[in-house]
């Protein structure tokens, strides 16, 4: 295989790329920003999570001893995300007359099945906000003295005691980041944000916990800054999230970190807490037609009940670089959907064509998933040499910035190469896979046909009618096949002679 060029990533900080150099050799911590669990996620927010995973999938197929960590955000954030407005958590309690401590169980289930359906691997923790309040409280008494102050409301942290703050915001040049947050009487500073927000007189809440400062919660960026370091370490290698953390949350996250570990300027990355800090760019729906004050916002589920397999969603957001707007369109959901399934065609026929081939002993489902993961290493020593220049595009691709839609195309120039022999193309498919995660060598065509939610016939009921029409068709009684397929049109099912897929029918809602 032609010389692959070195692992580089886009540090928001920075604004510019850099080689990756984990700061612990042979290893990679990560931490990502996970859900408030208030309500059920929206697809915008799992991109966040598709790409995170497709990060750590990579820094494995590096070679690289990964750990990643997640948190749960179950207490604290504001619905403005500034320092006045209700607690998103306690809002949704108190309008659902449910416990908070429910509230946040079924969202977090929620969460976990999307994060199941859409193929992301499970980070080494789930870590769980409202698990660590102890630490940060005695976090936050480690820098009160020299970088914060107290008021009525709460306790603030003082911005003007660091150096740099807003660097990664671009703030003091943009004009970005303080738009956003609301004044509280007697901040120093608008930019200053709340460590530990009291209790106000008379108010009840379901969650409050005792403090220096008096009976309250935590503030939501002081949770992210304890969790990450507990778990991880300061400076960890990679924090992730939305690029609408890059102007407040994660902010607001450095100087934390730089009064907690006493470091200086930014100059230094690594004196933020990570070396590097990656976000993800929006999801855009130009049609405004599924926010979730309309009651069918974009979740997961939503793809599901139209007859779209979550896959499909996950194809989608890797034909775009994780720092581009994707904009989402069912017709491009729908052409992601045919993309996967043309990739699995292939498979199946490749593995058709290894079925008499000698499996290992103790091996049941074929010489192509002989490990659990893979790595660029391992399989360079396996690759024919009319196979490495595509196994060569795909770890490029993928080592620049994760470069995922070209790696996409490399997966399928591996799969159309002919005359290779199909055992060594399915091994190379399922090692670049093991990146992508799109599940090519356990998923079927079949599985990703979903019978939509609002359908008004049954599957069994298609097939029994598939079956007729064949036998029309074979008896060549046309007129018969045609008003069987017609009748199949009249109940949203399209009859699809000819398809090169051989996907014989299709269902909309």
């Amino acid at each position: 295989m032609t010389d692959v060029p070195s692992f580089k990533l886009f540090n928001s900080l920075t604004r510019q790329l850099e080689p990756f150099e984990p700061v612990h050799p042979g290893e990679a911590r990560v931490y990502s920003c996970g859900p408030t669990v208030y309500n059920y996620p929206h697809i915008g927010n799992m991109r966040a999570y598709v790409f995170a995973d497709i990060l750590g999938r990579t820094l494995s197929f590096k070679g690289y001893k990964l750990t990643h960590v997640i948190n749960i955000t179950d207490v604290g954030h504001l619905t403005d995300d500034a320092d006045s407005g209700e607690d998103k958590l306690e809002k949704a309690a108190a309008e659902n007359a449910q416990s908070i401590w429910d509230i946040a169980q079924h969202y977090t289930e929620a969460y976990w099945d999307d994060i199941k359906a859409l193929n992301i691997r499970q980070p080494a923790e789930w870590s769980i906000a409202t698990k660590y309040i102890s630490q940060m409280v005695e976090f936050a008494q480690g820098i009160a003295e020299k970088h914060c102050y107290e008021l009525d409301s709460g306790l603030y942290f003082d911005v003007s005691t660091v150096a740099d703050y807003g660097r990664l915001a671009r703030s003091a040049t943009d004009e970005e980041g303080e738009g956003r947050i609301e004044k509280v009487e007697g901040k120093r500073h608008a930019a200053d944000f709340a460590i530990w927000r009291k209790t106000a007189p008379g108010e009840t809440r379901q969650m409050e916990w005792d403090s220096p400062w008096g009976k309250g919660a935590p503030g939501w960026h002081l949770e992210c800054s304890v969790m990450s370091g507990r778990l991880l370490g300061f400076p960890f290698d990679i924090h992730t999230g939305g690029i609408d953390h890059r102007e407040i949350h994660h902010p607001n996250e450095i100087a934390q970190n730089q009064a907690f570990c006493c470091t200086n300027g930014l100059d230094e990355a690594a004196n933020s807490g990570a070396r590097i800090w990656m976000h993800n760019n929006f999801l855009v729906e130009r049609s405004g037609k599924m926010s979730k004050s309309s009651g069918e916002f974009l979740r997961l589920q939503l793809l599901i009940d139209k007859g779209f397999h979550p896959l499909a969603y996950r194809m989608m957001c890797l034909q775009a670089h994780y720092r581009s707007e994707l904009e989402f369109s069912w017709d491009g959901l729908s052409a992601a959907l045919t993309r996967l399934k043309r990739m699995l065609m292939q498979i199946e026929t490749l593995k058709a064509r290894c079925a008499d081939a000698a499996v290992p002993p103790g091996e049941h489902v074929g010489p192509w998933t002989q490990r659990d993961g893979w790595s660029l290493e391992q399989i360079e020593g396996e690759v024919s040499d009319k196979l490495a220049p595509v196994l060569g595009k795909f770890a490029a691709a993928i080592c620049d910035d994760l470069g995922t839609p070209i790696a996409l195309t490399a997966i399928e120039d591996i799969l159309a190469i002919k005359k290779v022999d199909p055992g060594e193309t399915l091994r190379v498919a399922a090692a670049m896979d093991s990146v992508l995660g799109l599940d090519l060598l356990k998923v079927s065509r079949a599985d990703l046909r979903i019978r939509p939610k609002a359908a008004g016939v049954s599957e069994a009921e298609i097939e029994d009618a598939m079956i007729r029409r064949q036998e029309a068709r074979a008896a060549k009684d046309f007129d018969a096949s045609d008003a069987i397929r017609d009748q199949l049109a009249a109940k949203g099912v399209e009859v699809m002679d000819g398809d090169p897929l051989g996907w014989e029918w299709t269902i909309s809602g």
